[in-house]
This record gives C-alpha cells, structure tokens and sequence, in this order.
C-alpha cells in the first residue's frame, strides 16, 4: 500500500459515522489472493494479489478504502485481443459520507473511474473511447483506430456503447482491463446466470462475479459512484418508501434512432453517422437512445439511472443508483450511472491520508439465520461430472463447502471467499450414492442433498 502519511487512529467519535453503509460495506480481506485465467486454459492461476479491500477509515468528513483492485472471483480471459490482464492498482480512494445533490451544471460521465465496487474494482460507464468521426466516415479511437478529434476521451458526435460492441472481449464476469484497471462497465453479475446468456465464454471459463440476481430479494448494496451516492444491483422496491414489493428496477432510457442516424431521437440535427445496419444496429452508440419520463411508475429511473429511494442499508431514504438490466438479465443501457451524475463529483484518489482517521473493522459475520435464509443452488443434480453450488445475492462472509457422505464424512472442502459466488467440486471419481453439500461459518450451517451417479 501507498504510505500514508500522518494517518493514525483515534478514539470512535461518533456511533453514527461508524454505522454508515459507506463505511461499513466494503469487503474487507487481509489474506486471500485474486486469480485469473489464460486462454485456452480453464484452470485459474494465483496472482498473488489480495483481493478486495483492505482498509477502511474515516474522519468527519470522509472514508477511506485502501485496495488493490482485484476481485476475489477469477477474471479473464478476453478473448478480443486484449494483452492485459488485472493488475495491482494499490489505491487509496476517498468518498464524502455525507453526499450532496448536485443543483447546478451537471457533471457527465467520462472515461475511466466513475466509481468503485464494494471489492475495490472500478466502476467504468458505457464508453469505451470508441466514437464515429464523421468527417473520414469511419470509427476512431481505440486499438486499431485512428485518433479521435479532440483526442482521447473527448465528445464526438456518436459514441460507441463498450456493452454490445465489446462483447466478446468481457470475461464471464463481465469486466475487463484496461492497462491492467480491472473495471465492469455492467452489473458484475455472470453471463451464465441470465436468464438468456448473450456470451458463452463461461462454458470454459468458470468464474462468477460480485453478487448472483436474486429477484426475491433487493439486490445488494455493490458499490458507490464518485458523487458518494449508493449503486444496488438489480432489484428494489417497487415504491421509493419501501413498500409494493420487489421489482426489478427499470431503467428510463428507450431506444429511439431512426435508420439514417441523420438526428438525436430528440430531433437535434447533428452530423450524420454511420447507417443502422447489422455492424452499426440500434444500441452501437450512445446516442441512439433517449430518455423518456414514466409517469406514476416508480420502478423506472430518471435520467442518471437512479431515484431517491429506501434500502435495506439506508431506512430512511437516499439517492440511489442501480445496475439496470433487462427482463432476461441482460444489461440495460446506461447500466450503472449515467450518462451524468445526479451529486457533486466529489471523491477521488490520494496518495497519502493527510488529517487523523479512524480504522474500521468489521467484526461481524452471517448469521445462522443468514445462512439458512440464503438462495443455495446444486447444479446439476444428479451429477456425475463437475457439480457448481451457487450462492444467490451477495456473499459477505467466507463460506466453508464441504461435500459429505451420509455418515457426515468430508469428502472434499472449499471456501466461497467474500465478494464471489460459486464453489465447485470434481465428483468423477466419487462412487455413485447419496451425499450432501453443507454450507458453514462459524456462526451456523446447512446441508443439501445431492445424487451422484
């Protein structure tokens, strides 16, 4: 970790700042290393970087999360060409506990850092630097592309969506690096757990990605924006005061382009780009949608992605943003925050921690309660080959798996570490019987039971 100079810990001041979400929600882990695969080879190897988050402190005013920016699930391979894999980022970001709304000029989305996940990965937006340069008629920016005008970063006229036309370079976890920045553009939530699956790269790859959907459950708190708003997953409450029950939160924007992308959806005359054809469809470019008001609806976002809403973490209410996704769990345009934010742009990266801080240490765990309560799903079953125990929602605590057979013998073991999903075990050599799967933590366990054949 970067040093930190005159950082120390004092005495807890105040019981409130030591309860706020924005302190107490990241995924802490001093000892677990990340990993990742390579092409061709669907064994992950140890990187040897702590995964999530190490330390957290705060002051009055601020938190601070030191982290190396490696999820605790396996990342890569990207098999678009891209040479990178995650690398240690050993970054020091600060959030306001205290976020304000923003009332005057609103501050776009750009490249790069627009967040961070509860694991210490960056949160990007849609862009991917790509856009159409209408003077050549061609894209810029990007590998392989010529400069864009204005250089990298700046706005053009059409700007490539990274979601759709990076497809086939997102791990199963749907992320990827950019110069070793592990980031997700999306809901870090594995393409194999939608309920139509759009890539097929976790059919090698294993991996599975911060939380896993839960529809009967509002979705976990999985990051902040750089404003110091709140980013849940996909589902909420149907109302902003908590009632109505649980809905899938449904993002504003709509697509409207015509075929000649001659106008915004709005009617603005622009610059043309390219024609909607099967290389530019309707959703390359960011401009192709437009937001629309769902009056009375109170399950659709307005313009950021976001409302002023209850959550389990927040009772009382707060700006949130959500990890929109469509009704098969794919990705829904502007998928986390955007196109610009709803509070002052206020966090950022240090160096050092320059004013007196308190360290916090979360000394909870899930209870027996939490454990009997959480979604648990043994696929397949019967098997006879690999079997995968998942775990629905977000898991927050290190989870031993153990396979057993009917006199309560383990068989084999495993650890769901905090922040992933999935365990699996190879039962090819296992004799055909009845076994079960327990699921445990200091605090309470349970069992599942399991054919292999």
């Amino acid at each position: 970790m970067k040093k930190k100079l005159f950082a120390f810990t004092m005495l807890l001041s105040s019981v409130t700042f030591s309860q706020s979400p924005v302190i107490t929600s990241w995924l802490q882990n001093t000892t677990n290393t990340g990993s990742y695969y390579t092409s061709g080879n669907s064994t992950a190897i140890n990187n040897g970087i702590l995964s999530n988050c190490q330390i957290v402190e705060y002051s009055t005013d601020w938190v601070y999360i030191s982290t190396h920016g490696i999820p605790a699930y396996p990342t890569g391979p990207f098999l678009d060409g891209n040479p990178s894999q995650a690398e240690d980022q050993d970054v020091i970001y600060r959030f306001p506990i205290t976020p304000t709304e923003n009332v005057g000029t609103l501050t776009e989305t750009g490249m790069g850092n627009i967040g961070v996940f509860i694991n210490g990965t960056s949160v990007f937006n849609y862009a991917d630097g790509v856009a159409w340069n209408t003077t050549t008629g061609s894209l810029c920016g990007g590998p392989g592309n010529p400069p864009c005008p204005g250089g990298m970063g700046a706005t053009q006229v059409w700007n490539r969506d990274a979601i759709p036309a990076e497809m086939g370079g997102f791990d199963c976890s749907k992320g990827h690096p950019a110069m070793g920045n592990y980031h997700h553009h999306q809901n870090p939530s594995a393409f194999k757990l939608d309920l139509t699956v759009l890539s097929t790269v976790c059919n090698l790859y294993d991996a599975e990605g911060l939380y896993a959907i839960d529809s009967m459950s509002h979705s976990p708190l999985i990051g902040y924006a750089y404003d110091g708003f709140p980013i849940y997953g996909a589902y909420g409450y149907k109302n902003t005061d908590g009632t109505g029950g649980i809905v899938r939160m449904k993002s504003g924007y709509e697509l409207a382009i015509g075929s000649d992308r001659d106008t915004y959806p709005d009617g603005t005359d622009v610059d043309d780009g390219p024609a909607v054809n099967a290389t530019y469809f309707a959703g390359y470019f960011r401009e192709d949608y437009q937001w629309m008001p769902h009056v009375g609806e109170s399950d659709y976002l307005d313009i950021h992605n976001g409302r002023v809403c209850v959550t389990p973490e927040y009772p009382n209410g707060i700006y949130c943003y959500f990890a929109t996704v469509d009704e098969n769990w794919n990705s829904a345009y502007p998928y986390m925050v955007g196109p610009t934010f709803y509070g002052n742009v206020v966090a950022s990266t240090v160096n050092n921690i320059t004013e007196s801080t308190t360290t916090y240490t979360s000394t909870t765990s899930l209870s027996e309660k939490d454990i009997q309560s959480m979604s648990v799903s043994i696929l397949p079953n019967p098997a006879s080959d690999l079997v995968a125990v998942q775990i629905g929602g977000l898991v927050t605590d290190d989870l031993q798996v153990a396979l057993m057979d009917i006199s309560g013998k383990i068989i084999l073991e495993t650890t769901i570490q905090k922040g992933s999903t999935i365990a699996y075990f190879d039962v090819a050599t296992i004799y055909s019987g009845t076994y079960f799967i327990r699921i445990s933590n200091k605090n309470g366990q349970r069992s599942k039971k399991i054919i292999i054949k």
